[in-house]
């Protein structure tokens, strides 16, 4: 069983700066898929940005809307997830969900809003 919890949202102005944090309890050194996910206002989940892997390598997802603002990355011996975001603008208000895909299962987080606004 794995345990995810989000952290890191908040308000902030456009053009501003956030980074998420997704702590596991147990170890995220091995998964088939992690990454980070959004749910705007009266919008559908879509996927944000995810490490997804192939053998030994990791490939990396980033969707149109972040790429280049975006940057996802982790720390295994924190067992940390990590979404850096730059440059929000309005449209990335959401609350973002973190995701870890291991061994057939699914595990999210609760969700961290952030909310873009001036």
């Amino acid at each position: 069983q794995v345990q995810l919890v989000e952290s890191g949202g908040g308000l902030v102005q456009p053009g501003g700066s956030l980074r998420l944090a997704c702590a596991a309890s147990g170890t995220i050194f091995s998964f088939n898929v992690m990454g980070w996910y959004r749910q705007g206002p009266g919008k559908q989940r879509e996927r944000v940005a995810t490490l997804t892997r192939g053998g030994i390598v990791y490939s990396t997802y980033y969707a149109i809307s972040v790429k280049g603002r975006f940057t996802i990355s982790r720390d295994n011996a924190k067992n940390t997830l990590y979404l850096q975001m730059n440059s929000l603008k309005p449209e990335d208000t959401a609350v973002y969900y973190c995701r870890l895909n291991r061994d057939g299962m699914d595990y999210w987080g609760n969700g961290t809003l952030v909310t873009v606004s001036s």
